[in-house]
């Protein structure tokens, strides 16, 4: 069998680790990629610390892939050899299987998770289902469009399904790998767009990226400061700092949404009462219909900003992912 270089996790609390492993064979309504490119994103570390239940080993992550279909397996239609695509989670909107979104509704015994459940694009080729694939248009790249395919379709697609209207304050807690796309994204969908961030050394940034003002939490009580421009209608968390998320909350407006986007490992803890005041609410959301985030960037001009690393370079990406040292998104690039 021909074999292929990936970076794998052998079990709970391991390293990643490059091995050679054989090319997998596609099967019914799957095809095989040959990746060009992977984001990586907080939710890899999910694998290396078995953080999902019924995971098992060893297992490769990454789900934020692009690659061209080299291969289909029996029953798929629509996606010829040579189409450049690309997968997000395929999860579906209930994060167990995606499989519901060409409309087929199959048991729930069918679930999987790009990363998690099945092995993911940390690696030369990859097995995904027909129904998860997504176009990726000849003029974007394909280390630009990987981090779409999660961050920009979680930020999207929480924005899109908040409720809030152009014109209503929106904030956007956090500049970083998800935090840059939803400022570009809310100020693109015609939000009065408000950066929050830890001192003053990101708010030309910031504004660059559509932001209309700039909250530096250090210096400024960050609620006080939402509700003197009348309150937030959605203030979207990318950052994850529970403490500063809890004190948001005073700072939402008249039916106001906290969306927590950020992968949060403590819990969060705040007094009730507050979500009383004006119809307050609270929400996480995950990334939704990544066709829908690729489209809307391509047609506005919304672009993440990357460092690429080769395959072999895997862990260092992670690294500088999860230590938030990377500007904005880590992305793994295959050779030719």
């Amino acid at each position: 069998m021909p074999l292929m270089n990936a970076v794998q996790v052998a079990g709970p609390g391991a390293d990643l680790e490059m091995v050679q492993t054989e090319i997998p064979e596609p099967g019914e309504r799957e095809v095989l990629l040959k990746v060009e490119a992977c984001g990586v994103c907080h939710g890899d570390a999910i694998p290396m610390h078995g953080r999902y239940p019924g995971l098992s080993y060893p297992r490769v992550p990454g789900h934020e892939v692009v690659g061209v279909v080299t291969r289909r397996g029996a029953g798929v239609s629509g996606w010829e050899v040579g189409a450049r695509v690309g997968v997000g989670w395929s999860g579906g909107h209930c994060m167990v299987c995606e499989a519901c979104a060409d409309g087929d509704y199959p048991s729930c015994e069918d679930s999987r998770v790009t990363g998690l459940s099945v092995d993911g694009g940390y690696a030369e080729y990859m097995v995904a289902r027909s129904s998860a694939l997504v176009s990726i248009p000849d003029e974007l790249s394909s280390a630009d469009a990987a981090p779409l395919l999660c961050a920009g379709a979680t930020t999207f697609s929480a924005l899109k399904s908040s409720g809030a209207a152009g014109g209503d304050t929106v904030a956007v807690h956090g500049i970083g790998g998800l935090g840059h796309l939803a400022l570009q994204y809310a100020s693109r969908l015609g939000y009065r767009t408000v950066a929050l961030s830890r001192g003053p050394q990101k708010e030309t940034l910031a504004r660059e990226l559509g932001a209309h003002a700039y909250i530096d939490t250090d210096a400024t009580d960050a609620a006080a400061a939402l509700q003197e421009l009348g309150g937030a209608r959605v203030i979207l968390c990318t950052a994850p700092n529970v403490t500063a998320i809890a004190g948001l909350i005073d700072g939402l407006g008249m039916d106001g949404q906290l969306i927590i986007v950020a992968g949060l490992s403590e819990p969060l803890s705040f007094y009730p009462g507050k979500l009383f005041r004006g119809g307050r609410s609270i929400k996480g959301w995950h990334g939704q219909r990544p066709a829908d985030a690729v489209e809307f960037s391509m047609r506005f001009s919304i672009m993440p900003m990357i460092e690429t690393f080769p395959l072999e370079r895997a862990a260092e990406a992670f690294e500088k992912m999860m230590s938030a040292t990377v500007r904005f998104r880590s992305v793994l690039t295959m050779g030719a």
